[in-house]
């Protein structure tokens, strides 16, 4: 189905506010949608949630996004909007991988590895870090991941050598496709405070209560389940199976008084109850 990976981001109050910044920075940008509680916007081909859930989850660099630039004066434009009032991780800079690349948190937290190059074609790209327990699981997670969606492989692969900064045979940068989406993943060994947490969550949109059911079983084979359709797989990773009319169901405003308690009753999301509230 099209679109049916997309990205949720938690802010504590502020997801309107976001959106609009990122509208204001990235070409081909749009809100689609927005109330007091969610916002639905798209950079290029990504599709967005902003979700104003309060101060309980903060976004951290474990999911950044590559914010892929045609030139130096592009990446640099991007880098200057993105970092501003943030965060650098790493210095706007040459580096072996691009002539022209930088790692920030922008001010409302979410992280941004902008950078003068091209992934799959893809202008945002997610990127996943596995730290802490996770080193060296990101290649695992990979081969996971890459059997759960239709139209999944994984691309290249390089690795950290003898020398280098990490463990020797970690991945350095691994390229995945989940569902006709571009992915990248890394391992990190460093003594990193951060993990994967709620603040960002992968979206899987389904058609039907088959496709929930199915994705939802795989996920929590050694994950955990929570509620309203959110899950972690075995690594952490947040995700939420909801079906990909859910928006329609909770901004209908005929109806959404009505669903959104029967909602919030849920872990795994049923599609007839929620449409027959």
């Amino acid at each position: 189905m099209t679109n049916l990976i997309s990205t949720c981001l938690w802010f504590d109050g502020k997801a309107n506010e976001a959106a609009d910044f990122y509208r204001s920075v990235f070409e081909n940008s749009k809100i689609t949608s927005e109330n007091e509680l969610t916002v639905a916007f798209e950079i290029g081909e990504s599709k967005f949630l902003g979700l104003n859930g309060g101060p309980m989850f903060k976004i951290n660099p474990s999911i950044s996004f590559f914010a892929n630039c045609d030139s130096v004066e592009e990446t640099d434009t991007k880098w200057e909007a993105l970092s501003y009032g943030g965060l650098e991780l790493m210095p706007l800079n040459s580096y072996p991988w691009s002539e022209r690349y930088g790692f920030c948190q922008d001010k409302y937290g979410v992280s941004w590895q902008v950078m003068k190059g091209d992934i799959g074609g893809q202008k945002i790209v997610p990127a996943l870090m596995f730290t802490q327990a996770n080193a060296g699981k990101a290649e695992e997670a990979m081969n996971f991941y890459t059997t759960v969606f239709p139209d999944s492989r994984i691309g290249s692969i390089s690795r950290y050598e003898e020398g280098e900064p990490d463990v020797e045979g970690a991945v350095k940068h691994g390229q995945f496709i989940l569902g006709g989406r571009n992915f990248v993943a890394m391992d990190s060994s460093a003594a990193h405070e951060f993990r994967f947490n709620e603040g960002v969550s992968i979206v899987v949109n389904c058609e039907n209560q088959e496709e929930i059911d199915c994705y939802w079983e795989k996920f929590i084979a050694d994950g955990e389940e929570s509620m309203c359709g959110w899950l972690k797989d075995k690594w952490g990773v947040s995700w939420q199976i909801v079906p990909s009319n859910i928006g329609e169901l909770l901004t209908d405003p005929d109806r959404a008084g009505r669903i959104t308690p029967v909602l919030m009753q849920m872990k795994k999301l049923n599609i007839a109850a929620l449409e027959s509230a």
